[in-house]
């Protein structure tokens, strides 16, 4: 989830990089080592990292065009998840399955 965070504020970047520090403070979970998640990114090709050329402490990172391919892939599966939902499921039935996913979602956190 934090990997998908990242991932999303670098896409609203797009095609401008982020800092290290714009991302932690756009980050949902404030608690996340940023640096570490940007580098399991990286390591995927779906980021890119350099310094930045107005400050050389500073490190810039920019969603990859493999990171917006996989945003797309996600986005299209939520949609026919959700259509599918809004078609199955009732109103209550949608709100036990909300509460049963953060339920599952907060053992992560």
């Amino acid at each position: 989830m934090q990997q998908f965070n990242i991932l999303r504020i670098l896409r609203g970047q797009h095609p401008k990089s982020a800092s290290i520090n714009t991302l932690k403070e756009r980050m949902l979970d404030k608690m996340s080592d940023v640096s570490r998640l940007v580098e399991r990114l990286r390591k995927a090709d779906l980021v890119e990292r350099k310094s930045c050329e107005a400050d050389r402490r500073a490190v810039d990172v920019k969603i990859t065009q493999k990171g917006l391919e996989l945003l797309k892939e996600i986005d299209d599966k939520l949609h026919i998840l959700e259509a599918t939902l809004k078609d199955t499921l009732s109103d209550k039935e949608v709100s036990q399955l909300n509460k049963l996913l953060d339920k599952v979602l907060s053992t992560y956190e």
